[in-house]
């Protein structure tokens, strides 16, 4: 077995084992859990030369305080977060994110706070040795369901890695943030239980996001839609970026986390290409939506699609 490890000094918030989710388990009752953001994930991991399924650590607003107990490795910080480097020496390193650095027996990696944004990734040369579950390493922390007992990462914890840092090159990729606050949508099945005037308001009013956010859903809050049919239906299966509508009219879009069915109707779902920009928003952040056809959807997910492929193809190496 190998024993090199990191020891867990802060566990940060929502600190958790995530790669790309758990399919063809929602029938079960299961969610496919996973990454929030699908394109830092990808990048944290292309820059320390993992294959784009690899297991990462994820967290929320702050990471963790990890310090290396045992080998050494290499690793990427994706997300737009802020972040030191303490060696051994005491030497201190202000962190960029988007590259990679070496980390030696005894250093300190001290992940502070993500930036205008929420979630942040941490990935290490050759991924984190943990038992995968049905395929995937993604913890789903609501079920008890992945690594570490299914649970986050608590203080005094052990992380373990795979492998002795090998690479001798250190790599980056250039990434430039979107700043858009509009997210696009298709209308969702039952988008005429809801008034005209609803539907109407729905896409020209703007959306607070509430602090009542997180891996599960995100509340909104806005000018309530009148639904004219019912505000409950008969429970059927839910995707990710849903937007249900319960009885007080405020929207809440479900997230990675989501649960496998539910009754309140859906008036929209967010298309795959926005899902990153959209969980990135912090509580407090205004956003509208834009109601585009399914074609303009497809369109789009090749753009995002090409876009990620490009930003993976394009890593330089560090001099």
């Amino acid at each position: 077995m190998n024993n090199n490890f990191f020891e867990v000094l802060r566990p940060g918030i929502n600190t958790t084992y995530q790669d790309k989710g758990r399919f063809h388990m929602q029938h079960l009752g299961v969610a496919p859990s996973g990454c929030m953001d699908q394109k830092s994930y990808l990048i944290a991991n292309k820059i320390v030369s993992n294959q784009n399924q690899e297991g990462v650590l994820e967290f929320a607003y702050q990471g963790p305080l990890l310090k290396l107990t045992k080998g050494k490795t290499k690793f990427s910080i994706t997300g737009n977060v802020i972040f030191k480097i303490i060696k051994s020496n005491n030497e201190t390193i202000n962190g960029e994110c988007n590259r990679s650095y070496d980390l030696d027996e005894k250093d300190q990696l001290d992940i502070l706070a993500t930036k205008d944004s929420v979630y942040g990734y941490l990935a290490v040369e050759g991924g984190f040795a943990v038992t995968p579950f049905c395929n995937s390493i993604s913890t789903l922390s609501r079920a008890n369901i992945g690594p570490n007992n299914g649970k986050k990462i608590n203080l005094k914890d052990k992380v373990f890695f795979k492998k002795d840092r090998q690479q001798k090159n250190n790599f980056s990729i250039d990434v430039l943030s979107e700043k858009n606050n509009v997210i696009r949508v298709l209308k969702g099945p039952q988008f005429n239980y809801f008034s005209k005037t609803a539907q109407k308001e729905f896409f020209s009013q703007e959306y607070k996001i509430t602090n009542l956010t997180d891996r599960m859903g995100m509340r909104l809050e806005g000018k309530g839609l009148e639904n004219i049919v019912s505000t409950n239906i008969r429970s059927e299966g839910i995707t990710k970026g849903a937007i249900q509508v319960p009885e007080d009219g405020q929207p809440i879009v479900l997230l990675t986390d989501h649960p496998t069915i539910g009754g309140y109707p859906k008036i929209a779902n967010v298309i795959s290409s926005d899902y990153d920009l959209l969980v990135q928003k912090i509580p407090g952040t205004n956003i509208e939506f834009k109601c585009i056809e399914l074609k303009e959807a497809e369109e789009a997910f090749k753009i995002y699609y090409d876009k990620i492929s490009k930003d993976l193809n394009n890593i330089s190496i560090l001099k």
